[in-house]
């Protein structure tokens, strides 16, 4: 049976689980998981990319990942090929570490987002990495302890995860620390890693109070979510590809894109890709580099580079774009 392609969706919440080869250790010592740590903060910022959750084990590695500027796809693949060049270097060794396709599963944000965090951060608890519930708040390759405010960085969104528990963030870590603690009685979740059907209904439990229902359900391995999550993203992943498949068709580059927004507020292309802040070129430089990132997939540090401004300037630029296209009712492709 062929393996389904990837699901992604704009702003969609990634569960993401990376082994290694056989089971095998994919981090030696903390050198290498400081390695790690430093390209997914380098490449998270890059890409605009949230990280609501993660772990580092010592033959794999969770992500709770919120789509940015660019598909999670290309995010991992940065993150992953870059990691293993190092590590194969660095341990005299050659072949692939991690496993042919790292897991990734699409979760529906109400039910699941606190409940994978919670899975997430006790994991190195679970697995004995950490001896000690108190000892997890100063772990430094595992979320917990920058959420809990014992370490700081500035690629993990610690903010929202908060403020899903109160708006003062003493009472909201307070909070989140007796959710954390509550897992620990739970114990494991199959049903947050598990498969479809069975996963997307909360277990077996579940699954077997609708026997013999007349209920209709939809089910997805890729997709973690209700029957009617499920069919709302399938149908937005299939709108996006169909939509890439005609950009790509009509022969849609960056030149081409540039040329399509000029015509639209009366510029040059050259005045698109060139500094200034007179109003009607930076109105076209952010519709541009919203049509070049979500659209087209272009990296934002590629289109800093090309356009000659700082990489949170073209994250910025985005936003700017989104908002101008909804109040100019703008389309890239006229149907």
């Amino acid at each position: 049976m062929p393996r389904q392609s990837r699901i992604d969706t704009p702003g969609a919440l990634h569960h993401i689980m990376i082994r290694g080869l056989e089971g095998k250790n994919i981090f030696k010592d903390n050198k290498d998981r400081d390695d790690f740590m430093d390209r997914l903060e380098k490449i998270l910022l890059d890409t605009s990319t949230p990280c609501y959750a993660f772990a580092l084990m010592s033959n794999h590695v969770h992500l709770l990942l919120r789509t940015g500027s660019v598909p999670v796809a290309q995010v991992m693949r940065r993150l992953l090929t870059g990691y293993a060049v190092k590590f194969n270097r660095r341990h005299r060794r050659t072949g692939k570490l991690f496993q042919n396709r790292y897991k990734s599963i699409l979760c529906q944000e109400d039910p699941y987002l606190l409940e994978l965090v919670r899975y997430i951060h006790l994991n190195p608890l679970r697995a004995g990495l950490i001896n000690d519930y108190a000892k997890l708040g100063h772990f430094k390759y595992c979320g917990h302890s920058f959420i809990s405010g014992n370490r700081e960085n500035d690629w993990q969104d610690v903010d929202y995860v908060l403020s899903l528990f109160a708006k003062r963030k003493k009472t909201a870590i307070k909070r989140y620390l007796e959710h954390v603690k509550k897992g620990i009685e739970i114990g494991k979740r199959p049903d947050l890693t598990g498969g479809g059907l069975i996963r997307s209904l909360g277990g077996w439990t579940e699954v077997k109070k609708l026997k013999g229902s007349d209920i209709r359900l939809k089910s997805d391995e890729r997709i973690l979510g209700d029957s009617e999550y499920v069919l709302e993203v399938l149908k937005e992943a299939q709108e996006q590809f169909e939509r890439k498949y005609e950009l790509t068709a009509r022969g849609y580059t960056l030149e081409k894109l540039s040329q399509k927004v000029a015509g639209i507020f009366n510029v040059t292309p050259e005045e698109i890709f060139s500094q200034g802040k007179y109003k009607k070129r930076v109105k076209a430089r952010s519709v541009f580099c919203y049509w070049a990132i979500r659209e087209l997939g272009e990296t934002a540090t590629n289109l800093a580079r090309k356009i000659g401004i700082s990489q949170p300037a073209v994250t910025h630029a985005v936003e700017r774009g989104e908002k101008i296209i909804k109040e100019m009712e703008l389309k890239l492709l006229e149907s």
